[in-house]
């Protein structure tokens, strides 16, 4: 039996500058314990920021690709470096960490970091705990800490970046201001207003932004298309079915499509199962092929819960 490398192998590996990091020292990464974060403590400012983002950007593919790995503890460990750029790619490390020991910190990192790309991170992962408010799996309190303090940001002057991903995060929220918060992105001029208000659409899941999200599903600027093709799955508007197989049918860009598919799979309906099983046939990359494959997966979800609805909705008629 193969022994598992040690955590001070992955060390060496990553002090290495001239070498790719091994994939199983890379997994070695994942679930440190304190003492492993010491180690790392003890090595880690003799790493060259390029390798540092490299390794970083590294872990967060690997954590796309693989739900047993974690890096949560890395990523919390991270959050206090001295660099602006790895602070940033820390929080990408946390996006599934629904820790609520993490707000504070997020919080401070929003109002008080110097680079505004790391405040702009921060304010983005403070969705997830928007999100989980509206679950109620938050206490009351935190979730209005939180939304004032991201309402407060959308309206002040800071660097747009950081109120636009600040509004992205409330999407989630059913605050009463928010909808009037994002309408006034979405008529803002300036570049990424119309993006994050659409974004925010689709976090909201409502159906009221319908009319502002077809419009922009076949929109010349690549970012607001992309945009408004995701909130269009995330709303789940039956509408845009037709739109998206012609937009599908013409559109080259690999991630473009690949939203397509995915909003799709969230919408359903007539033709949709049957595109997604002839691009299934025609496929020969496996990557494509396990996307299409958990593509066909949600969709299956997805007509459950059309079909689950339509049967309610039966039952109520008959009931009348």
């Amino acid at each position: 039996m193969t022994q598992a490398p040690s955590f001070k192998q992955a060390l060496d590996a990553l002090l290495d500058e001239v070498n790719l990091i091994p994939a199983p020292l890379m997994q070695r990464f994942s679930d440190l314990e304190a003492e492993d974060l010491k180690s790392l403590h003890s090595v880690w400012k003799k790493v060259s920021l390029p390798r540092k983002l490299s390794l970083l950007e590294d872990l967060e593919t690997l954590a796309e690709a693989d739900s047993l790995v974690s890096f949560e503890n890395l990523g919390k460990a991270l959050l206090s470096d001295p660099d602006t750029e790895v602070r940033a790619r820390a929080i990408q490390l946390l996006v599934e960490c629904a820790d609520v020991k993490l707000v504070p910190i997020y919080l401070d990192l929003l109002h008080h970091d110097t680079d505004p790309k790391t405040r702009a991170e921060a304010a983005w992962i403070l969705g997830l705990f928007i999100y989980k408010c509206e679950l109620d799996e938050i206490p009351a309190s935190l979730c209005k800490e939180i939304e004032d303090n991201l309402i407060q940001v959308v309206g002040s002057d800071e660097p747009a970046v950081i109120r636009q991903r600040a509004l992205e995060s409330l999407g989630s929220s059913s605050r009463d201001e928010v909808p009037a918060l994002i309408e006034t992105a979405y008529h803002r001029k300036g570049p990424g207003w119309m993006s994050s208000a659409l974004c925010a659409m689709g976090h909201s899941s409502d159906e009221r932004w319908e009319k502002y999200i077809l419009a922009h599903l076949l929109d010349q600027d690549y970012d607001i298309r992309s945009e408004a093709v995701i909130a269009a799955g995330k709303v789940g508007l039956s509408p845009a079915r037709m739109p998206l197989l012609d937009l599908l049918a013409d559109e080259e860009d690999p991630d473009l499509r690949r939203q397509i598919i995915w909003s799709l799979s969230e919408i359903g309906g007539e033709g949709v199962r049957v595109e997604m099983e002839n691009l299934l046939e025609t496929e020969t990359d496996a990557d494509e092929l396990e996307f299409l494959e958990d593509a066909l997966e949600n969709l299956l979800f997805t007509e459950d819960i059309n079909n689950f609805n339509l049967l309610d909705l039966e039952d109520t008629d008959k009931d009348e």
